[in-house]
């Protein structure tokens, strides 16, 4: 594929080239795969649930109306596909095991948050529900506003809204008491 843009290589696609879904795939892969590692804190599920939404992306190329960015529409199967998931983990269990304590104290991302390092937030974010860490990192670490966070996750706006109020409340009350 020469220079296209991504436009032109998303209508292949959609048209059933392989090799340009391979390219869009080689195009989102990088970034795709941090927003899902940062959603989920477990290396092995953020592999799989990249290759789950990549899988789910092909099949429903043909879907993709170009309203949204091709990263958006991603992150959009990505976000769902976590949350199903995780419904499903809830509906099997009782409680829901946090499986990434050691990889979260062992991730070093360093972004500001009101005087904290990314990685102390850490400690409090793994301890949030699934629905409310997607929600917020989508808000704060990727920039989406609360109605896009809404289409993404199927929820409404004030839903939304609620869950980043009372997930930062959360993650204050566990920085306060650390801190």
């Amino acid at each position: 594929m020469a220079e296209l843009d991504e436009l032109e290589i998303i209508k292949y696609a959609q048209q059933g080239d392989q090799d340009a879904f391979a390219k869009l795939f080689q195009i989102h892969y990088s970034f795709l795969y941090k927003y899902v590692l940062k959603m989920t804190l477990n290396q092995q599920t953020a592999e799989d649930l990249v290759q789950d939404t990549m899988l789910k992306g092909y099949d429903n190329i043909k879907k993709y109306n170009g309203q949204s960015k091709f990263s958006t529409w991603l992150i959009t199967i990505a976000t769902r596909l976590y949350l199903d998931q995780q419904r499903k983990k809830k509906r099997e269990w009782f409680w829901q095991k946090n499986e990434s304590v050691e990889l979260s104290r062992s991730l070093n991302w360093k972004l500001a948050y009101k005087g904290f390092e990314w990685s102390d937030i850490m400690e409090g974010f793994e301890k949030l529900k699934s629905e409310v860490r997607a929600a917020i990192l989508l808000k704060h670490y990727y920039g989406y506003t609360n109605e896009e966070i809404g289409n993404m996750m199927g929820i409404r706006e004030g839903t939304v809204k609620s869950r980043i109020h009372n997930g930062m409340k959360e993650l204050r009350k566990e920085l306060m008491q650390d801190g």
